[in-house]
């Protein structure tokens, strides 16, 4: 049986809140690549929260952009949000897979600061997600 959508959303921030804080440690570690990537599935598991929490049933995909368009027809806010949200899409493959990079591997192009900002916005996204829904 499903989770009533407030409690399936709670599931999902909760996820981001622990994510977010492995992402952290890896820009500050040297894990550039998979902060970045992290930072993309932070963002995504914290609109899927959101989008729990207005209501929806089922919340499928993996685009930031795409989530927070939908988002925004519950908060005009996240239409505010949704161009500087949206780069984390560019981490969703590239970050992990040598053949998304011309002539190199993820582990050699992602730097400390492409990682750095990359969590920051997640980190924007979550803390967004938990005071427009209260999570």
């Amino acid at each position: 049986m499903r989770k009533p959508a407030i409690e399936e959303a709670g599931r999902w921030l909760d996820q981001s809140r622990e994510d977010i804080k492995w992402a952290r440690k890896l820009a500050e570690e040297g894990g550039y690549h998979i902060a970045c990537f992290l930072a993309q599935q932070v963002a995504e598991k914290a609109l899927k929260a959101f989008l729990y929490a207005n209501g929806e049933s089922v919340v499928l995909g993996h685009s930031v952009n795409t989530l927070t368009e939908k988002a925004g027809q519950y908060n005009t806010r996240m239409n505010e949000k949704r161009s500087s949200w949206a780069i984390l899409d560019g981490y969703y493959i590239p970050t992990r897979y040598p053949n998304g990079l011309p002539d190199s591997i993820p582990a050699k192009v992602y730097n400390q600061k492409a990682a750095s900002e990359a969590v920051a916005l997640a980190g924007d996204v979550v803390d967004t997600v938990a005071e427009l829904t209260g999570l």
